[in-house]
């Protein structure tokens, strides 16, 4: 999923409800950021879903500065 951010990655569980999709990067430190996770019902993953998935990496990596500078 880079074109949600670098490291970005995605787990993908398909069941019969449909395809189960959670976003999440653990470049940032030593932890990992969920940043969404959805129900897909087609190929495409939706451009707002993207937009999710690009806020929140946005967020995760204000959340490592600001830890990395809590304990400098």
């Amino acid at each position: 999923m880079t074109s949600v951010g670098t490291g970005c990655r995605e787990i993908r569980v398909k069941t019969g409800d449909g395809i189960y999709r959670i976003m999440y990067v653990t470049k940032f430190d030593d932890r990992i950021y969920v940043l969404h996770s959805f129900v897909k019902k087609s190929q495409r993953t939706s451009q707002a879903d993207i937009e999710t998935g690009k806020r929140r990496y946005k967020m995760a990596q204000q959340i490592a500065k600001d830890r990395r500078q809590e304990t400098a």
